[in-house]
């Protein structure tokens, strides 16, 4: 038998020929199939339908036999999620009844010398919002050359009645201590800090030289203090000890100082009078004092004297001129130190409840601050309340101020 190389080497490899291809078509050619008659082709047809129908019927699975599977589905009512049960409160550390009065902001008076209720007691419920004083009236303000400055209005409605705090227990007995805190503006931590911590009662004075004295003075007003302003004056060893610019000297003619003061009375409102900034030398000139008290009354408003200088004249001059004039009887961080400052407080306690009234001052050091607030917390269980210092200033006691001019 003779194989053509090339269709050997060409070919795929399990394929025919191509001579095996055409021998096998020529085969299938000479092949003749039977044909059929339509007749034949219908009636083959309606045989095999008739088979199908046969089997569907006998069987009964129009899925002609395949496997099926049946899921039943029942529709339920969502379950309600877990509540949540709340936790056991943990039991609560006894707590002092300082701790208790300070939380609830209920302060519980008892008689001296008694530690529990076995006698009428008096509660005192603070008032749902606390007292916010009024601001700047400009009915109370004129302009000055730097700015406006306090007057009296119509009526003689003087300014330190008008933005004085309101003392709820006027009238009632026991002692009564009045706070100065000076030195507010020139720092705002501290000052927020004495804003925030100091019983309302407490008055603040602020210092001329302050940035946003506005802000700060409108906020202490909302939180029910009184506001005073501090005027810088001539010290002993100025200008070693310089209070500032604008401050009133000695050596200055009456023109120049009444001008410097109304500098410092326009630096912002509200206020219900002065304290001297330093100035042992002025308060001690009656020739260069006189002047800027007889202004400051003049204005309705009141002076006080921080009580730092022994050689002040202040008290004699407010009574000679028949303006408010109050002098502060101790100061109570002159030694800075936390030992001290209780000492003082103490001595202000027994002073107030052997005269019925006492005046201090204070600067508005942290330490002062944190020293007043704690000493403060349960003063009234010792029979004495704070009141703010216009209570001196218009009238209270007369033996310790100029009450003229009311």
């Amino acid at each position: 038998m003779t194989v053509a190389t090339d269709d050997i080497l060409t070919r795929p490899l399990g394929t025919k020929s191509a001579a095996a291809s055409r021998t096998l078509g020529q085969r299938l050619r000479g092949v003749s199939m039977p044909r059929m008659s339509p007749a034949a082709v219908v009636a083959m047809a309606v045989a095999g339908l008739a088979i199908g129908l046969t089997i569907l019927a006998m069987v009964g699975d129009p899925q002609g036999g395949e496997p099926s599977a049946v899921a039943t589905i029942t529709l339920r009512e969502p379950a309600a999620p877990p509540v949540a049960k709340a936790p056991e409160p943990p039991p609560s550390a006894p707590r002092s009844a300082g701790e208790v009065e300070t939380a609830s902001g209920v302060r519980v008076v008892r008689p001296a010398g008694t530690e529990a209720p076995t006698e009428a007691v008096i509660i005192r419920v603070p008032d749902s919002e606390p007292v916010r004083l009024t601001g700047p009236d400009p009915r109370l303000m004129e302009r000055g050359r730097h700015g406006n400055v306090p007057k009296i209005g119509d009526g003689r409605r003087r300014p330190l009645d008008v933005y004085a705090r309101p003392d709820s227990g006027a009238g009632a007995p026991g002692a009564r201590i009045a706070i100065l805190v000076t030195g507010l503006g020139v720092g705002q931590a501290a000052t927020a800090g004495a804003i925030a911590k100091l019983p309302p009662a407490i008055s603040l004075a602020f210092s001329p030289y302050g940035g946003d004295l506005e802000r700060s003075v409108a906020r202490a007003r909302d939180f029910g203090h009184e506001i005073l302003v501090q005027a810088p004056m001539e010290p002993f060893d100025y200008p070693d000890s310089d209070p500032g610019p604008q401050t009133m000297l000695t050596s200055s003619r009456a023109p120049e100082n009444l001008d410097r003061l109304s500098w410092v009375m326009s630096r912002f409102g509200g206020y219900v009078g002065l304290v001297n900034f330093m100035g042992a030398k002025l308060e001690g000139d009656a020739a260069a004092f006189e002047p800027v008290l007889r202004e400051i009354g003049t204005r309705g408003l009141g002076f006080v004297d921080d009580g730092t200088s022994s050689r002040s004249l202040a008290t004699s001059l407010g009574g000679k001129l028949k303006i408010p004039v109050a002098r502060a009887e101790i100061v109570l961080d002159a030694m800075p130190q936390a030992e001290a400052i209780d000492r003082e407080l103490a001595r202000l306690e027994a002073q107030a409840k052997a005269n019925g009234f006492a005046l201090a001052s204070a600067g508005a050091m942290p330490m002062t601050i944190e020293r007043i607030a704690r000493w403060s917390r349960d003063l009234e269980t010792r029979g004495i309340r704070l009141v703010p210092v216009s209570t001196a200033l218009r009238g209270t006691p007369p033996a310790r101020l100029s009450s003229a001019g009311q």
